[in-house]
């Protein structure tokens, strides 16, 4: 009886390869599945079914897993304002972890004794898929033929040829993984330190000029509406801030931060939504949250950010620190607007029933309602006692 593998199908080169090979060649009974996390539309999905049945796969699945990626991941990454090296949103790093639980998981259904994927030897997506199966399925084998075999496209594309399948795997300038929290782009320009992404590159470019106020709503930490319409579905709420951001092409940038192999890596992005909608909950955090729990949640959400990317996600302390990013976040309510331009946006102000600034104790640099003048000059006295006894004691110190 053939052994059954399941190949983890995006419908590209590497996993087209790896579908055919493990049927023809040796064997197996396979299981295409492919995991959405929100980036295909339902007619790349449709294309990747029949295109799995012609490589030889007995069955195939889509495996669609964007709300739990929401509910798991991005709320606690909207929560936290997570943007490694303060720029880069986490998207494709975030979306192969829930990628690789939803393979595990249908593995584990079907009774699989491996697991595929297209991962080459270069990259992190090896260690996230690779990890999360060793955790999750364990016992089952892990198939890697594009990293164990070192191929490289053009025997991939032969061999696919010379049995029957042709499609269009021309290997292009960039390369594009979309998604829900973003688009990252790779190749071109970018492999070269000294230059930056043309405006070709990019997949959606600015159809408005001028500027737009965009009201943002949250209710504790979570988007709850947008320009005053009300969402009980969070993801339609995301796609409708990435099609206002989008014509005016906000949210580009390019990442260089370190791999989880060691070498450094450089991705060009364009992410719409996720820096509206962090910036615009960053913002409402400032009035509704106390200066201590700012700190330590930055502290958190650092940690947060760093793990999911290089494939902790399933780490015992990621539990713990969601917890405490929804406990921050009880207080943080209200509308925040925020004043879109071609390619970038700036923070107007907020309405919040939380806000902090609003209070009967004073106006910051108006009058103090809260405390009398001489409250005030003891509270200098005493908060420079310390300074004003170590110059004492150092009065060679000059600074």
């Amino acid at each position: 009886m053939a052994k059954k593998v399941v190949v983890a199908f995006s419908g590209g080169l590497d996993t087209s390869y790896t579908v055919m090979y493990l049927a023809k060649e040796m064997g197996y009974e396979v299981y295409a599945a492919c995991a959405n996390t929100g980036g295909f539309s339902a007619e790349q999905l449709k294309t990747n079914e029949e295109n799995a049945y012609k490589l030889g796969a007995k069955q195939y699945v889509t495996l669609d897993v964007t709300q739990e990626y929401y509910e798991k991941s991005l709320r606690y990454m909207i929560y936290g304002n997570v943007l490694r090296n303060n720029c880069y949103p986490i998207s494709v790093s975030s979306e192969r972890i829930f990628q690789a639980l939803a393979i595990a998981r249908y593995a584990n259904e079907i009774g699989a004794e491996a697991i595929a994927h297209g991962s080459t030897g270069a990259g992190n997506d090896q260690i996230r898929f690779d990890m999360t199966f060793l955790v999750m399925a364990p016992g089952v084998e892990i198939i890697t033929l594009t990293r164990d075999k070192t191929l490289t496209r053009q025997e991939e594309v032969d061999y696919l040829n010379k049995n029957g399948f042709y499609a269009d795997f021309t290997k292009l300038k960039y390369s594009y993984n979309v998604g829900i929290w973003g688009t990252s782009i790779c190749g071109g320009e970018i492999l070269d330190s000294n230059q930056g992404l043309p405006e070709s590159a990019y997949l959606k470019h600015p159809t408005k000029d001028g500027s737009e106020l965009l009201k943002i709503g949250f209710k504790n930490g979570e988007i709850c509406s947008v320009n005053g319409e009300e969402f009980t579905d969070k993801i339609a709420a995301i796609q409708k801030v990435e099609e206002i951001g989008a014509a005016y092409a906000i949210g580009r940038d390019c990442h260089v931060g370190d791999t989880i192999i060691g070498i450094k890596g450089r991705v060009g992005f364009e992410a719409a939504a996720p820096m509206l909608i962090i910036g615009a909950h960053r913002f409402l955090e400032k009035y509704t949250l106390s200066k201590w729990q700012q700190y330590w949640k930055d502290q958190v959400s650092n940690w947060y950010g760093m793990f999911l990317h290089e494939s902790q996600y399933l780490e015992p302390v990621m539990p713990d620190i969601e917890a405490m990013l929804t406990s921050s976040q009880r207080n943080v309510n209200g509308v925040v607007t925020l004043e879109l331009r071609p390619y970038t946006f700036s923070t107007v102000g907020v309405d919040s029933p939380d806000d902090l600034v609003k209070n009967k104790l004073g106006e910051y640099g108006e009058v103090q309602k809260g405390w009398t003048a001489e409250d005030a000059k003891g509270f200098i006295k005493v908060t420079s006692t310390p300074l004003r006894a170590y110059y004492a004691a150092h009065k060679d110190e000059k600074r």
